[in-house]
């Protein structure tokens, strides 16, 4: 949070040299799907310095934008794939479904898009400008940056039914699974891409009933996977019958910086979500979840960096819409 943004982008082209060397695996994939890295360079080649520049403007007066456009980057690839649905307005939209009420930074995709189109009217997607402030926002939180490959297209269809199969605060891990399956993810994506939960907040509406509805489990009333004393810093941020839409920190003591300590978060009892917590309870994800944690080290450990971003680049890829397909949207809240 305290990091210059020169600075920032000194990190950003450091760590896109070394992530580029190791995504060399995703590469065949990425082109497959109709992106490519430089897509752009003809065509619009300031977009990444247009798309950058406005996501740091924003963060500057509201660093809670970050976490908000990493999150509708997940929530537009996983409908319709990584084609922008997610902000065309109307009634029966995307946008306007439960699980997407309370996305945010939709103006800020907005103002990109407006200087886009002073610079190179036409050209560039709303897809691929969420794409790039995903990236973005991870490098203004003092992540690791990664090369962003474009050339998606835009939907023109977004249908708020279509949002049932989100990924949900109360899934089981095998449902969590079998919905990044159906995306062509894997396992280890899975807890990966989770773990952009290391910034941000949720409301106490979507957990608070971890703290008091175990009555019949525990003594205490609380879930038993949670930590005792973190029950009791919880209740206190979330007291019975309070506002429920007051905002708790997913990852305690590190909300605003991009890093592993969630994963240790997790291994404490001190995950906020049920969905985060089980990662670290049920086998199936458990040993991911500890790879990342810092308990094992060496050739068995994972870099937390390096992964979220080979994860990144392969969710980005999802469902995209290239050559023929789709449009490239003049206003991204609308169809042309």
């Amino acid at each position: 949070m305290k990091k210059t943004w020169s600075s920032s982008l000194l990190g950003l082209f450091l760590s896109i040299t070394l992530i580029l060397t190791l995504l060399s695996s995703t590469l065949p994939s990425v082109h497959a799907q109709g992106t490519s890295f430089g897509f752009y360079a003809r065509t619009c080649p300031n977009v990444e310095t247009i798309v950058r520049s406005t996501v740091q403007s924003h963060f500057q007066s509201d660093p809670t934008v970050a976490p908000a456009l990493l999150r509708m980057h997940f929530h537009d690839c996983f409908v319709q794939g990584c084609d922008a649905s997610i902000l065309i307005n109307g009634p029966n939209s995307e946008k306007s479904a439960f699980p997407n009420r309370l996305l945010r930074g939709f103006d800020v995709i907005d103002d990109a898009k407006s200087k886009l189109e002073a610079a190179c009217a036409g050209v560039v997607s709303c897809a691929d400008i969420i794409a790039l402030a995903a990236r973005d926002s991870v490098a203004l939180t003092n992540g690791a940056g990664w090369p962003v490959p474009l050339g998606r297209r835009d939907g023109t269809v977004s249908l708020a039914s279509d949002t049932n199969n989100l990924p949900a605060f109360t899934d089981s891990i095998q449902v969590q699974v079998q919905k990044f399956a159906d995306k062509g993810l894997n396992t280890q994506d899975l807890v990966t891409l989770v773990g952009g939960h290391t910034i941000g907040t949720a409301a106490c509406q979507f957990f608070s009933y971890r703290l008091y509805n175990f009555s019949n489990t525990t003594a205490t009333g609380a879930d038993p996977t949670i930590d005792p004393a973190f029950v009791t810093q919880l209740r206190a941020l979330c007291p019975q019958n309070g506002d429920g839409s007051r905002r708790v920190a997913l990852d305690t003591g590190s909300q605003d910086t991009f890093d592993d300590s969630y994963y240790r978060n997790l291994q404490n009892g001190r995950g906020v979500l049920e969905s985060d917590q089980k990662l670290w309870t049920d086998p199936a994800t458990r040993d991911i979840a500890r790879r990342y944690s810092g308990t094992i080290r060496g050739l068995l450990g994972l870099r937390f960096d390096v992964e979220f971003a080979r994860s990144m680049v392969k969710m980005s890829n999802v469902g995209v819409k290239s050559g023929s397909q789709g449009e490239i949207r003049t206003v991204c809240t609308a169809v042309n």
